[in-house]
């Protein structure tokens, strides 16, 4: 695996206080103005590393999924935002880590293998690129794949109301309320510990998509009732 720098793997005690004080300002933001409810936080682990996995709908998304847990959870970023060292501390310090776009797809797998073999939750969307509606679309294999690789559970969460709140092309902000149901930990290891199989992925990835539509229906209820 290629060497990783300190953007991607480890959070020093300044990190932790400076991620807790932006998450407590974008939670209490969504939960005051997009009244943001979410359902079912008891099922993200406390401590250890896990894939966060939710539908994606808006940018809102990104906020949105900081509501599932107080620990600093990371996500990819386009590397060109480190190029502005101020933005790419900020970016650094809220969980952000570089990958470049255009680059090949294992080359940012591999980055967020290591952001999980160090210990730390790491957020993808499944889908990919924002979609619309209330079908879960077709699920790229790279949360099974990083999940199965490093043997961390995946996390499943469905997110409704944040297409209504901000939808693609748009930099207008709606109020709009908002529903995150987190569903239970689903389980990714090889038996044996195994190289997992093409096979695997493909079965993980079908039952992360069947949970999520479950896990967006409900979110979707909970907005309409």
């Amino acid at each position: 695996m290629a060497v990783v720098d300190s953007r991607i793997v480890g959070q020093s005690r300044s990190t932790k206080i400076f991620y807790a004080c932006v998450r407590a300002v974008v939670v209490g933001i969504c939960r005051s103005y997009l009244r943001l409810r979410v359902s079912g936080v008891e099922n993200v682990p406390s401590s250890g590393a896990f894939v966060f996995a939710p539908t994606h709908r808006s940018t809102i998304d990104i906020p949105v999924a900081s509501a599932a847990t107080r620990r600093r959870m990371r996500f990819m970023g386009k590397d060109t935002i480190w190029k502005y060292k101020p933005i790419g501390k900020i970016m650094t310090g809220l969980g952000a880590f570089p990958v470049t776009r255009g680059s090949a797809d294992l080359e940012a797998l591999k980055r967020c293998i290591a952001v999980l073999q160090s210990g730390e939750p790491l957020v993808m969307f499944p889908e990919g690129t924002r979609h619309y509606g209330p079908e879960v679309q077709p699920l790229f294999d790279g949360a099974a794949y990083v999940a199965l690789k490093t043997g961390v559970p995946i996390v499943p969460a469905g997110i409704a109301g944040t297409e209504d709140v901000m939808s693609s092309g748009s930099k207008a902000i709606r109020f709009k309320k908002c529903r995150m149901v987190i569903g239970k930990p689903i389980a990714a290891e090889v038996p044996g510990g195994g190289r997992a199989s093409r096979e695997q992925i493909a079965e993980l990835t079908i039952k992360l998509r069947h949970e999520l539509q479950l896990l967006l229906d409900e979110a979707n209820r909970l907005i309409n009732s």
